[in-house]
């Protein structure tokens, strides 16, 4: 699994959330996870989250810390499952960053009933993939919000490069856990 932190700001509209994205437009292939910064706009056509269309709700914000996710298998439940794991680690790099007032509710993170993320897993035609923001500014969400400057992080890239390098030990990990074990009968 690789990682890449874009330096330069990257809007999101939901359109980067497609098969190859980061293989395509920066050449990094394979299992990746891509960490960059930017506005947060995804209207209707883009959402994936049939839930959020039904409910004719949009995301919206000004300036969000992005990850998008692509493992190469097919199985949704894997993926969200993987989605999750990339929730606890958020939290879990938050916690080392003394950030106690976090919950955790099922893919989202939350102080009080003010919501820090956006977070969806889908498949496309050839891989699984992921896209988390957190919001660093909480200014005109269209939700009651909580962002990253709130909770006191100013060095938005290098935490989300942590959290990155952190993802990334965790499936290499998962990876040999599967290959040191012997079958049972």
């Amino acid at each position: 699994m690789k990682h890449l932190l874009l330096k330069e700001r990257l809007d999101y509209d939901g359109s980067q959330l497609q098969s190859l994205f980061t293989y395509r437009n920066y050449g990094l292939m394979g299992e990746s996870i891509l960490v960059f910064r930017g506005k947060c706009s995804v209207q209707q056509r883009e959402m994936v989250d049939l839930e959020d269309v039904r409910a004719q709700e949009w995301i919206w914000s000004e300036d969000m810390l992005h990850f998008i996710v692509e493992h190469f298998d097919l199985d949704l439940e894997k993926t969200i499952i993987r989605q999750r794991l990339l929730i606890a680690i958020i939290k879990e790099e938050l916690e080392d960053l003394e950030v106690k007032s976090l919950k955790r509710s099922g893919d989202d993170l939350f102080e009080d009933k003010r919501k820090l993320s956006v977070s969806i897993s889908t498949l496309s035609p050839v891989s699984a993939l992921i896209h988390c923001g957190l919001n660093i500014s909480s200014a005109n969400t269209p939700v009651p919000a909580v962002s990253l400057w709130d909770l006191g992080l100013r060095d938005i890239l290098a935490f989300g490069e942590k959290v990155a390098l952190h993802y990334c030990s965790e499936m290499e990990s998962i990876c040999l856990a599967r290959c040191k074990v012997r079958g049972v009968i």
